[in-house]
């Protein structure tokens, strides 16, 4: 499938006629700490008992945790609102700023546009699979990059004027990597994503 070359994030890519473009780079790998248990002499002689392992910190993995869960609903949510926008193409509707930003918002936006100015909607909904790729940093996230194989299998493009199918390929399965960011509010948001062509994951 040709595409045309465009620039997202300081990166020229491809587009294939899809509604995300752009790879996302920058991704901080999450730093994991690992204690390992020794022994110290036992009060009996002879013999020796584990050394206690030291205490893992009680406030750094419930954070992290929690930052990967609204992260994910972030994203989830970006897509529920781009899918809903796209059965009309309304690349003005309000609630795209809900859960996208910058970056991320403008390729929605675009997206939604260009099927406009064509005579196109989008019908269904994509099936998604995230998963949390790392947080940064760990102690107190603030970015969390997110891997998914998303299925656009019941989420295609239709003509308006004749209710065809744009393509006659269906849809199917294709990497997506994102980047969502904690806004001054305390909210997430996705601040940048990459859909890769179908077929990659």
């Amino acid at each position: 499938m040709s595409g045309r070359r465009v620039v997202v994030g300081g990166r020229a890519v491809i587009d294939h006629g899809r509604r995300a473009v752009g790879f996302v780079t920058g991704m901080a790998a999450v730093a994991l700490v690992a204690c390992s248990a020794g022994t110290v002499n036992s009060p009996v002689p002879g013999m020796r008992q584990p050394l206690t392992p030291a205490p893992t910190s009680t406030a750094v993995v419930p954070v992290v945790e929690r930052a990967g869960q609204e992260a994910l609903a972030a994203y989830r949510g970006m897509w529920q609102d781009f899918a809903v926008a796209g059965i009309t193409s309304d690349w003005r509707s309000p609630t795209l700023g809900r859960y996208a930003t910058g970056v991320a918002l403008t390729n929605l936006s675009r997206g939604l546009y260009a099927d406009h100015y064509n005579g196109l909607v989008t019908k269904g909904e994509p099936i998604l699979h995230p998963r949390v790729l790392s947080v940064d940093p760990p102690q107190d996230p603030t970015r969390v990059v997110i891997t998914d194989c998303g299925d656009s299998t019941h989420w295609l493009k239709y003509r308006t004027n004749s209710g065809r199918l744009v393509n006659d390929k269906p849809g199917g399965r294709s990497l997506i990597n994102a980047i969502v960011d904690k806004r001054p509010d305390g909210s997430w948001k996705v601040s940048d994503y990459g859909v890769h062509e179908i077929g990659t994951c």
